[in-house]
Order: structure tokens, then sequence, then C-alpha cells
């Protein structure tokens, strides 16, 4: 495999790594009504599962209510039932038109629980990150060899693969720094 190639093949993966901590990061509930909560909720629609932002408007409130308003009133109870028996912990309250989640203020323990579980996505994520690098390294030694790279540039090529892992070790430590001020502020 080139070297571009084993470069541009990493960086996407690591960008890829990135971006999937960052979607977990926006599922954890942190007390503010925030509509990507609703992203992993199918409701049951004409017999398809459906997405409940496909179903309905959503919006927020104020910073702890969020308020679904199904485009078709007839999904309602559907949408109304995947939220029960979603992992989401929050009993929508229904008026007939439309449903309301009310976020309740985190615990200070609960706090404390949410702030442990970023940390560890976010270890987890910078495992990854090496693991790339790892594979990376190990695929420029492999072209290195079969392809007769001289050392001193390969070692300028794997200089660049750890700035390449430091900038995303430190985008995952910008954003786990950022969820957990946002965590605990509240």
């Amino acid at each position: 495999m080139p070297v571009n190639e084993i470069m541009k093949n990493g960086e996407d993966r690591m960008k890829k790594t990135l971006a999937s901590a960052q979607k977990e990061f926006s599922n954890i509930r942190t007390g503010r009504a925030n509509p990507m909560v609703l992203d992993s909720i199918n409701a049951e629609y004409y017999g398809t599962p459906t997405p409940v932002r496909q179903l309905a408007n959503v919006s927020v409130q104020d910073g702890h209510t969020m308020v679904i308003t199904p485009y078709d009133k007839t999904g309602l109870a559907n949408i109304e039932k995947a939220i029960l028996k979603s992992d989401l912990g929050i009993t929508p309250n229904s008026d007939g038109t439309c449903i309301r989640l009310i976020f309740p203020q985190p615990t200070e323990e609960r706090r404390k629980g949410l702030v442990k579980e970023i940390k560890k996505i976010g270890e987890d994520t910078k495992v990854s990150i090496r693991n790339i690098r790892r594979e990376m390294s190990d695929s420029l030694k492999k072209t290195g060899k079969s392809e007769n790279i001289p050392e001193d540039e390969q070692k300028d090529h794997q200089d660049i693969i750890q700035k390449l892992t430091d900038k995303y070790i430190k985008g995952i430590d910008r954003i786990v720094y950022e969820k957990e001020t946002e965590i605990l502020s509240i």
C-alpha cells in the first residue's frame, strides 16, 4: 500500500473515531433538553420502525422541556410508546396533540457518574486512536521494506503519524473537557 494511502486511510479512521465519540457524548442525557437524545428511538409508523425525529417536530421550550409535535396526529400514541420503551428514563406527558418530556436536574451523584462515563468513553476513544496509529506504523514499516523507502523518510512519516495522533488525542481531550464542564455546571 502506498504511503499516501496509509496516511489518508489512517486519518479518515481517526476522524470517524472522533465523530463516533462526539455522537456518543451527544446521547448522554445531562439534564438539559437535547433533541439528539431521540436519535436512537424508533416509533412504529404504518408497520415500519421510523426515527421519532422524522415523524414529529421536536422543539425545546426551555432548558428542561422538550415538545414533540407529530406531523400525523395518529402517530402520537406510537411515539409515546416508543419513548416509554426506550432507555431514556423519562415519562412522556401527552395532551392529545403533543408530547412533553421534562428533563429533571441531575443529582450531584448522577453528575459524577456521568463524568465518569464521559471519561471512560474518552479513554476508550484514545485507545482506538492509538490502535490506528499502531496499524499505520506497521503498514508503513511493511511498505518501507517492500518498496525500499529510506529509513530517514520512514522516520519522517512516523513523526507525521505521531503528530496526527496527538492532534486527535487533543481533540478528544477537548470534547471530554467541554462535556464535563457542561455536566458539572448544571
